[in-house]
């Protein structure tokens, strides 16, 4: 049975809306499963979220959708597609997502931050989605993790948007709650 389709925007959910449709999605027990490698899936996952079979955007939403459920990290850090029949290589050129969406409640200690992905799925910030900055030659680069070792990038103009929240809530050290967890929006060292 195909899994409803994801919210087109957060702008009319509630965060309790928010965090019940993500503990509702179920996926694949992929961590579970070990078949033989089989080799390439000859597909990657670009910088900003684009997937691609044999160099051509994937432009059906749903297979994207569909991939992105049986997409595991190893533990040398390479990322496959896993069934429990077949493991294939996929390239992915920083995040597996993207999050293009956010939506924040409350403030202070009280304030949770949501994200919609490029996938569809969402994700709540707090303990089990921890948010993090790195330092890259062009700036920081902020990530949400998804699910087990599963991050997703922050788009620049989400960024921003936690930034001016941030600015707004003047903490020392800059950052946010969320989940009630601080997280400073400067780069770990």
């Amino acid at each position: 049975m195909p899994s409803p389709a994801p919210p087109s925007d957060l702008s009319g959910l509630s965060l309790a809306e928010i965090a019940r449709l993500a503990e509702e999605r179920k996926l694949p027990p992929v961590e579970s499963w070990n078949p033989t490698h089989c080799g390439d899936s000859a597909m990657r996952i670009a910088r900003d979220g684009t997937w691609f079979h044999e160099g051509s955007p994937i432009g059906r939403a749903a297979m994207v959708r569909l991939f992105s459920s049986i997409l595991r990290r190893e533990a040398d850090g390479s990322f496959v597609l896993v069934t429990p029949v077949e493991k294939l290589d996929i390239a992915v050129e920083d995040a597996p997502f993207v999050a293009v969406e956010l939506k924040s409640e409350g403030e202070g200690e009280g304030r949770s931050l949501a994200f919609r992905l490029n996938t569809g799925d969402l994700v709540v910030a707090g303990p089990d989605h921890p948010l993090r900055f790195e330092e890259g030659e062009d700036g920081p680069h902020p990530y949400v993790e998804v699910r087990s070792g599963l991050d997703a990038l922050v788009a620049r103009p989400v960024y921003y948007e936690l930034a001016e929240l941030a600015l707004a809530e003047a903490a020392e050290p800059a950052g946010l709650w969320s989940g009630g967890r601080f997280f400073a929006l400067e780069p770990e060292r």
